[in-house]
């Protein structure tokens, strides 16, 4: 069985995408909700799917696209962690400096 984790920082990241889609449509955030899910297992079936991004940190985490938002995740760990969960459009250099990449206890 495919497994991953999530730390804090990703559920409250999760948490606030479909919070903010909600006010606009239940059904749209039910749906983010279950592509995201869906993508957690799919990497956790696939660990090296996703690529690096040494543009935006220098962290050993990879980062795979789910519509518009990206998957931040350590692939070298069992099972795969997601330290991150954020909007493509976001600063996500400054975000990723602001925030711990490693990882934390989780879920």
């Amino acid at each position: 069985m495919s497994r991953f984790r999530l730390s804090p920082e990703a559920l409250a990241d999760i948490r606030e995408i479909v919070e903010y889609i909600a006010h606009d449509s239940l059904d749209a955030s039910e749906r983010i909700l279950e592509q995201l899910y869906s993508s957690f297992a799919i990497i956790a079936r696939s660990p090296g799917i996703g690529h690096t991004r040494k543009n935006l940190t220098n962290q050993a985490v990879l980062f795979w696209p789910v519509g518009v938002y990206m998957v931040i995740y350590h692939r070298d760990v069992r099972p795969v962690h997601v330290v991150a969960v954020l909007h493509g459009k976001r600063n996500l250099k400054k975000l990723l400096a602001s925030r711990p990449l490693q990882i934390s206890g989780s879920r």
